[in-house]
């Protein structure tokens, strides 16, 4: 004998409601949840970055394989288009490695007698040991926000404010630091400024991050603009934290308070990057027109400790 139609009805119109029923309550516990944990970054924004930078621990072997199909494919499609473009260039590419040779024996003229007057001076080089090596294993690439990930982390002596640079200048600097990677403010980023001057004197000038892969270069000095498209800027080692003569822009296209400066070191086409350590301005005073010590300027600083 078959089951009435009204039995089965009511079995089936029960099942719909409880399973309705389920997904109204995960769906409110969901909301919930994500109340609690919005609430709980607008209060204490720090809350989550130990699990931010265990997470990206976690996924920094998958970012250097994908750095490493990344850069490979640059590089694919880069000998490509080089092989088209071969032609037109060779001609344009021999006057400049002609021009090169006279810049580079200006360049060794010119670091011959630095030393020169530095030994007069009494002042002595000291070397810039990097911190860390590491590979650049992601980028954010639509966003205003700016950040870029190593593969190298507190492990490696990496701390924040420490700069990273890559063989073509200066990337940024640490933002956080994980175990074994760290997050990166790059120089492009809205809320970076870098103090820069222009290689040929001492033009001075702040970069900063347009938050679109290019960057700002406001003059300190207001009045008439003295830059030039293709004037080349570095680190000025102000403020203390990049040390002086970093490449960091090229200007593209002048503003009235200075221009817009292409960023020479490109994250998307960087494979390995090395941190540096907090630069720090020698203690060093000029009393007549002579370098002194800093205990010399400042007797107290010289005391012996009690």
């Amino acid at each position: 004998m078959s089951r009435p139609s009204s039995i089965r009805s009511t079995s089936y119109s029960k099942k719909a409601q409880f399973s309705a029923f389920t997904a109204y309550l995960v769906a409110a516990l969901g909301a919930v949840i994500g109340a609690a944990l919005l609430i709980v970054s607008l209060m204490k924004p720090d809350a989550f970055d130990d699990v931010r930078d265990t997470a990206a621990d976690i996924a920094s072997p998958i970012g250097r394989a994908g750095a490493a199909v990344r850069v490979g494919g640059e590089d694919f499609f880069s000998a490509i288009g080089g092989y088209f473009r071969a032609g037109s260039q060779n001609v344009r590419l021999t006057r400049e490695i002609e021009i090169a040779r006279v810049r580079l024996a200006e360049a060794e003229a010119l670091k011959q007698e630095n030393e020169r007057l530095r030994e007069l001076l009494g002042l002595s080089r000291e070397e810039i040991k990097p911190v860390a090596a590491g590979r650049l294993i992601g980028s954010t690439g639509a966003s205003v926000r700016r950040f870029a990930y190593i593969s190298a982390g507190r492990e490696d002596g990496v701390a924040p404010g420490m700069p990273v640079v890559s063989p073509l200048g200066l990337i940024g600097r640490v933002l956080e630091a994980g175990g074994r990677s760290a997050r990166v403010l790059l120089l492009s980023d809205s809320e970076s400024m870098v103090p820069v001057r222009r290689t040929t004197d001492n033009v001075v000038a702040f970069a900063e991050g347009q938050g679109n892969g290019t960057v700002r270069l406001r003059l300190v000095n207001l009045g008439i603009n003295p830059l030039k498209e293709g004037d080349v800027f570095v680190t000025s080692g102000a403020g203390g934290l990049y040390r002086p003569g970093i490449a960091v822009a090229m200007a593209v296209e002048l503003t009235r308070d200075g221009a817009i400066g292409r960023l020479l070191s490109n994250p998307a086409a960087t494979d390995y990057v090395l941190v540096e350590p907090i630069w720090a301005q020698p203690a060093r005073a000029i009393v007549s027109g002579a370098p002194v010590a800093a205990a010399e300027a400042d007797p107290d600083a010289a005391a012996p400790p009690p």
